[in-house]
């Protein structure tokens, strides 16, 4: 079957599957086959796709890469069979109108080359006679049978022996069987339980796994952090996990299969049925749930991380501010840089208001010379050891308060410091000075700056090093690529690093313009971007549009609207008599614009309210407005938690079982999906995000094992169902109409609660 066929097959398939037009999906196939990025379709070629979000044409990309291998596959299985002469029409015809790959294997199991197995020993001694007479469920003697099998130089010599051979070529077969297999599997999934034990002997070594040593769940319903927890702990040698069904229920279900009759033949069966179940079908398929059910909860746990990713990418911007920023430490001080407002390291020193030098008034005059010197806007203080005490230290200095004091989420800052990119750009410091200046970027740019480091190493995820690892990296990829091109990209002022993600570029391309604006001057205008080495027609296509050029003299190079637009909107200031600058500034002139008017075969309607859109905020970014956060005062450590507190904080990570907040006493606390709202929540990302601010009650408190439960319910301590769970009833009666207790007051539900963590 050509290329053209198979593409066309996939496209009607994923049309189907995702409820889509036919020849949208075709289009975006042919676009991503041509090279075209997921952000240049999605924002580009909206007629072509019907407006497709980036998000559907990641499915589309990703099914047609799983058809792909489906079809690989099919191939060697078909090519396997013909050269063994076995291949009918029928079979290939069952093979080509798979659509899975369990179907695949199913099919294909009879024909796999196999190491010697049993049933290839008996029928060698030429049994396979015998277990047909048995498997057809005829009336016979079966005594007699099985004595005329008897054959001393074949190694039968008993008619016990010719019967043990003749269920093991049974029992390959019903494990062979397509029907069979599609049985079973089916009741794995349905009736099957992961269940985890610990090995004995490792109790101890273990505690982190303490909640799986006795633990049984249906496999249809194990979250994805549970399931990835139980198979680490499996690696590690801590736990047994085994995944199947109750064994009556399997083999029942093969029975009703084979089972006609009652005879002879019968028990036979039923015992070739009972080891094939447990000798060949329960393993192999255990394996393949064990896979599959791993691969769902690595989508999972990858769907999280990438959510997480995204919103930590598109935290607000406090834009470009001279910025003095300080990376806390106690013994070895605190490292101190200046950068000017485009991130130009200016100054770096040391200075010690901490035990043990506590050099306080010093360090107070070398902060306030420098905020005079280098007209400081802004004050970035990295969020780790002696964050706490370093922010109240600045604060006690009396700085104007026009310099904002703000924490910053340092979380992979000493990766980036001790990596080649920070090597490169800061040959001549060492890891200290380039994690200050990290701290002191993220502030005014987040995304600028964590483009930089690999997202593994940010900690927004869960398991990450536990999933695929080839999946994760396509994930956050693509999630880094979607917000660098939705923000869009400074050409004249990004790193390399931030261009290599722009739609189009690689990291070569990347390079390239950076030498090429560093050799020749800044940008004037996106045409002259194709003067760069190996930046091409085609490349420049997927590019220019999220490219900006904000002193360019065409003002529509300091927007979103792509360079084969620019046509269009100069047609409509022509139609109003004035110029593209004034139609970008007047709202009342693009009141007079009727957009049917300049529709053509290729520009459709979503085309033209993108770029109407588009010059009314020309280059505008999507990112909030930042926001100043403060810490409670006087709360900088975990024993100065009290249970019942009510602190501000800010969510650092979003998993499967709820989310982690940042209060401010370096170690974060974890809101469990039951407290993350009254109601009751499936999803922690409906509720909360990554970065955003929160208000949380503290509900327990373990200094010795350092953690903190933490509650964003309206009442914490309450053990009541959530009040939309609750039928209607009448006032002062549960549902079983005795009268309802008397009110808790808060002072005794804390009692209750200090009781209940002491027993």
């Amino acid at each position: 079957m050509s290329v053209e066929q198979n593409f066309s097959r996939w496209t009607q398939q994923i049309a189907k599957e995702f409820s889509l037009v036919l020849k949208n999906v075709d289009a975006v196939a042919d676009l991503l086959e041509e090279g075209a990025t997921i952000p240049f379709i999605s924002r580009y070629r909206k007629e072509m796709t019907g407006s497709m979000d980036e998000v559907m044409i990641a499915n589309v990309r990703d099914r047609i890469e799983q058809l792909r291998e489906l079809d690989k596959r099919k191939e060697a299985v078909i090519t396997s069979i013909e050269k063994q002469g076995k291949l009918t029409p029928e079979l290939l015809s069952a093979i080509a109108k798979s659509e899975t790959l369990s179907e695949v294997e199913d099919l294909y199991l009879p024909y796999k080359p196999k190491r010697k197995t049993r049933a290839t020993a008996a029928k060698e001694k030429g049994l396979e006679p015998l277990a047909e007479r048995i498997f057809s469920q005829e009336k016979i003697n079966l005594t007699e049978l099985a004595a005329s099998f008897i054959d001393a130089e074949k190694g039968v010599t008993t008619q016990d022996e010719a019967l043990d051979g003749a269920r093991d070529i049974i029992a390959e077969w019903v494990s062979e069987n397509q029907e069979t297999r599609k049985a079973v599997r089916e009741i794995f999934w349905k009736q099957g339980v992961a269940e985890s034990r610990v090995l004995k002997g490792k109790e101890e070594e273990g505690q982190k796994f303490k909640d799986y040593f006795e633990w049984k769940e249906p496999i249809g319903k194990v979250p994805s952090h549970r399931m990835l927890a139980m198979r680490r702990g499996e690696k590690e040698g801590i736990l047994m996990l085994d995944i199947f069904p109750a064994e009556e229920a399997a083999i029942d279900s093969i029975e009703k299969q084979y089972i006609r009759t009652e005879n002879a033949s019968t028990e036979q069966i039923r015992l070739a049925i009972k080891d094939s179940y447990k000798r060949l079908i329960r393993p192999s398929l255990e394996t393949e749930v064990r896979i599959e059910s791993k691969m769902k909860a690595d989508d999972e746990a990858i769907k999280v991380f990438c959510t997480n990713m995204k919103e930590l990418l598109l935290a607000a911007p406090l834009g470009q501010k001279n910025v003095l920023a300080l990376d806390p430490g106690f013994r070895s001080g605190c490292k101190l840089v200046c950068l000017d407002r485009q991130g130009k390291l200016l100054f770096n020193t040391n200075i010690y208001p901490h035990e043990p030098q506590r050099e306080t008034a010093k360090s107070r005059g070398i902060v306030k010379d420098l905020c005079e010197k280098f007209d400081i806007e802004a004050i970035a203080i990295g969020n780790g050891t002696a964050s706490r005490e370093t922010e109240a230290f600045v604060k006690s200095i009396g700085l104007p308060n026009k310099i904002l004091v703000v924490m910053v989420n340092e979380s992979g800052a000493s990766v980036y410091s001790a990596s080649d990119v920070a090597r490169e750009e800061f040959p001549d410091y060492d890891v200290t000075v380039r994690g200050a200046v990290s701290i002191g970027r993220r502030l005014t740019d987040p995304l600028a700056e964590l483009v930089k480091i690999d997202p593994k190493s940010i900690g927004v995820g869960q398991y990450q090093h536990d999933v695929d690892q080839v999946k994760l990296k396509q994930g956050l990829d693509d999630v880094v690529m979607s917000c660098v091109n939705s923000v869009g990209v400074e050409v004249n002022t990004a790193s390399k690093e931030l261009l290599s993600y722009v739609s189009g570029l690689n990291t070569s391309i990347a390079k390239n313009i950076v030498e090429h604006r560093n050799q020749h001057g800044p940008f004037k205008n996106r045409e002259s971007l194709m003067k760069v080495s190996r930046l091409g027609e085609k490349v420049f296509e997927q590019a220019a549009g999220f490219l900006r050029i904000h002193e360019a003299e065409n003002p529509l190079d300091r927007s979103a609207v792509h360079p084969e637009s620019y046509s269009i909107v100069e047609k409509m200031a022509k139609d109003l008599g004035c110029s593209v600058k004034d139609l970008m500034s007047s709202a009342e002139l693009r009141k007079q614009l009727d957009l049917k008017n300049y529709i053509t075969e290729k520009v459709g309607l979503p085309t033209l309210t993108d770029i109407l859109s588009e010059l009314e905020k020309p280059g505008r970014d999507p990112r909030e407005t930042f926001e100043v956060f403060s810490f409670t005062d006087g709360v900088n450590e975990i024993k100065d938690l009290k249970i019942g507190m009510k602190l501000p904080g800010i969510v650092t990570n979003v998993t499967a079982f709820g989310a982690f907040v940042d209060i401010g006493v370096h170690q974060d606390g974890l809101v469990h999906i039951s407290h993350l709202s009254d109601n009751f929540v499936k999803d922690p990302n409906l509720v909360v995000s990554v970065q955003q601010k929160v208000e949380v009650t503290v509900t327990e408190v373990d200094i010795a094992r350092k953690r903190i439960g933490l509650s964003m319910k309206t009442d914490p301590f309450s053990e009541a169902p959530a009040p939309t769970q609750q039928k209607a009833r009448p006032a002062g009666k549960r549902r079983d109409d005795k009268p309802q207790p008397k009110e808790v007051s808060m002072e005794e539900k804390l009692a209750m609660l200090m009781n209940k963590f002491k027993k």
